[in-house]
Formats: C-alpha cells, sequence, structure tokens
C-alpha cells in the first residue's frame, strides 16, 4: 500500500492531531498561520492553538494576485502560473514558521490551506443561471504537500458547491462545532474584507444555526487606500476619522438589493468594489467635492451599517444576544465604536471566547480538516441550508 495512504490512515485514528490552517484573506497582507493541536471531533472536538502568526507578502506577490482578482477578463496564463506560484510562496511561509517555532516539519500532521480567493460567483450574485454556482481559489495542494512534505487539505469550498451550497461562508461549521452555548445567542462576526457572521442559537432554544455574508468589511476602503494612497489599509481608521460621512452617498451605497436578500446569502468583492462606488456617485454632483477622507468616512459607515442592520434583522426579539467579533476590521476603531453604539454591552472581542480573533479562521479550516480526517457529515447536520459534508481535497507528498 501506498506509505503516505498508511499514514493518513494513522493520522485519522490518532486521538489528537497538529493540524496547520491557513488563511489569506482579500486584503493581502499576508499569511495567516496557525498551529493547532485538535483533539476528538465533532461537538466533542477541542482545540488548543499552540502557535500563530502572519507572515507578510511582499510587494511582488500582491501585484501579481491583483491581476487576477475579481476580475471578469484577465490573463489565463498569469492565472494559471499563480495557482502553482501562490502554493509554494505558502509552502515557503510554513517552513519559516516552524523553523521560528523550532518544530520539525514531520511533526505535522496535516496542512489545511483555504487558498486565495480570485473570484467568487454563485448565481445568487451573477444572476446567470446557464453555470452552477462557483468559486475559485488558488494555491494548488500538489505543491503544498511536495514542498513541505506533509500532507495537505485544500479546496474546502468546492464540496460546499458540489452538495448543492454557495462555496460561502464556510465559518458555521467550526464555529457551530466548537462555540456553541448553553447560556446565550451568540453572533460570531467576522470582519474580512466582506463581514459575515455566524448566529449560534442558544442550546436547547429550538433555533437554527446558520452563516451567512452580510456585505462589505474592509474591501471597499482598502480598495480606495490603495487606489488613492498606496496603502494596503486604512491603519487604525486615521483617514476616516478625519473625514466626515456623506449621507447621499451613503444612501446610495445602502441601495442594492443584496443587502435586503433574506439570510443566509453570500457576496464578494465582485459586486462590492470601486466599481460599484463609482456606479453610485454618477450623476451626483456633490460627490465631487467630498474629500478623500470624507469618502473613507463614507465606506467605513457603510460597511458598520450594513452590518447592523443585519445583525438587527438576526436577533429580532430574542433576549440574551452576545456579539463576538473577529477579523481585520476588529483593529478599525472607527468601525468598532459604531457597533458597540448599535449593541450596547453586548459587542467583546472573540478572545473573550479564548481565541484569538486574528487566527480564528485559520484555525477553523484546520478543525475543517479534522472532520475529514477523523470526524463524519453527521456533525454538522444541524446547520441551516448549508450541506452537511466534510470538505478538502486531499494531497498527498509521495
Amino acid at each position: 500500500m501506498n506509505k503516505s495512504i498508511v499514514k493518513l490512515a494513522k493520522i485519522s485514528q490518532k486521538e489528537e492531531r497538529l493540524i496547520i490552517g491557513l488563511m489569506s484573506g482579500t486584503s493581502l497582507d499576508g499569511l495567516d498561520i496557525a498551529l493547532c493541536r485538535i483533539a476528538g471531533s465533532g461537538t466533542s472536538t477541542e482545540l488548543s492553538l499552540l502557535h500563530f502568526t502572519t507572515m507578510p507578502y511582499e510587494d511582488e506577490f500582491r501585484e501579481w494576485v491583483r491581476q487576477v482578482f475579481a476580475k471578469r477578463e484577465i490573463d489565463h496564463q498569469v492565472l494559471c502560473g499563480l495557482n502553482a506560484y501562490v502554493a509554494e510562496v505558502h509552502a515557503r511561509l510554513i517552513l519559516d514558521a516552524l523553523t521560528e517555532w523550532g518544530i520539525d516539519p514531520e511533526e505535522i500532521d496535516a496542512i489545511a490551506s483555504h487558498g486565495q480567493t480570485v473570484f467568487h460567483a454563485p448565481k445568487s450574485l451573477t444572476g446567470d443561471n446557464r453555470l452552477p454556482n462557483s468559486t475559485l481559489q488558488i494555491g494548488d495542494g500538489d505543491h503544498f504537500a511536495v514542498r513541505t512534505g506533509i500532507i495537505t487539505l485544500s479546496d474546502f469550498r468546492q464540496k460546499h458547491l458540489a452538495a448543492g451550497g454557495e462555496g460561502a461562508p464556510l465559518a458555521a461549521y467550526g464555529d457551530f462545532l466548537l462555540f456553541s452555548s448553553p447560556a446565550e445567542h451568540r453572533i460570531l462576526l467576522n470582519i474580512g474584507g466582506i463581514s459575515n457572521f455566524t448566529f449560534l442559537p442558544q442550546v436547547g432554544s429550538g433555533l437554527e444555526a446558520y452563516a451567512t455574508d452580510l456585505g462589505p468589511g474592509n474591501t471597499m476602503m482598502n480598495q480606495y487606500m490603495f487606489r488613492h494612497f498606496g496603502k494596503e489599509m486604512d491603519f487604525n481608521a486615521e483617514v476616516a476619522l478625519s473625514g466626515q460621512a456623506d449621507s447621499e452617498v451613503l444612501e446610495r451605497l445602502k441601495n442594492h438589493n443584496f443587502l435586503t436578500l433574506p439570510f443566509p446569502k453570500t457576496t464578494g468583492p465582485e459586486l462590492f468594489n470601486l466599481d460599484y462606488l463609482n456606479l453610485c456617485l454618477q450623476d451626483l454632483q456633490e460627490a465631487k467635492d467630498l474629500t478623500h477622507a470624507d469618502m473613507m468616512a463614507t465606506l467605513n459607515k457603510f460597511a458598520a451599517e450594513t452590518m447592523v442592520e443585519g445583525i438587527e434583522r438576526a436577533i429580532e426579539g430574542l433576549e440574551n444576544v452576545k456579539i463576538y467579533v473577529s477579523g481585520g476590521g476588529l483593529h478599525n476603531p472607527m468601525l468598532m465604536q459604531q457597533l458597540e453604539t448599535a449593541f450596547p454591552n453586548a459587542v467583546s472581542s472573540f478572545l473573550q471566547l479564548g481565541l484569538d480573533p486574528d487566527a480564528k479562521e485559520a484555525c477553523l479550516f484546520a478543525v475543517l480538516a479534522n472532520e475529514t480526517l477523523a470526524g463524519d457529515s453527521d456533525n454538522v447536520t444541524a446547520i441551516k441550508d448549508s450541506p452537511a459534508v466534510c470538505m478538502g481535497k486531499i494531497s498527498l507528498p509521495y
């Protein structure tokens, strides 16, 4: 028998596994690498975060990815090459992190790689029913496995699509297994490029868990900052805080039917981007007088209000609700102030649940890999409108 298959079988039967979870988001700031010890599976899963780091990307990497990111027309030769290039860069960063931590790659049971999203195209977003729901994350798993010598699980979203989902958001699976509570209803809000949350009803309430996208998180602000300031993001909301939000521009931004669709739903930078901003600014004379700071304040308020209004819909009529925030938006004081004003005494960092909020998404992909290796799809049948599947293609190093 193939020795990698033998090793895979042994890993699945272990009481606990060392899994590296990876996340590379739309901000392109760097690769989140979380080394997790995971015991058990299903609702008995126990996760310990042993090490976490974000390895920054070089400018060259960002420029390559931007050539194909969220664009209808691209150079397919570049896309083809990037599928290998992204994996090789990520593999090198993993090995660098392990060296820093003093850990031999042979000690690691598996890598769980989300990959780099370059296009997200569910039919609900494209409006084109001729093709099935689709999404594309690059960073080939075989390149990971060969470069690191570690069994790699990747391309998690394809199974979700194949089983009837839209490929996102996937956070509900790990959130449900790790963070359901008998004491309170929970909104686990992640503010990445796109904002999304997992609703975890109080155990025993009879309500269903689900995950949904809300709208723009950081993506439009990041794009605006890069175009006009050459910066990856608005650090500490310094630019936005120096401006004034424009109510008419904000009203136009919020006038999109996606924002009123029922939950769960999914979207991406393919919709919420600077082209959408420019469309909203058409024929609006006063927009010509807005400073960059005013525009950033408006985009910040747009992101915050879509989150607030979405959460209000989700928790209407409920008491004892807590909101736990993770993702890059947690570090944006203007966003957080608006959330805390809307939900007094209910908003806190995900750290309150015992997990580094910056590491959360990478950890959740490690949990998804653990379910594929040692769990069962029956463990996640209680999540509304989400197919009960184990996800991730398995790549062997030899």
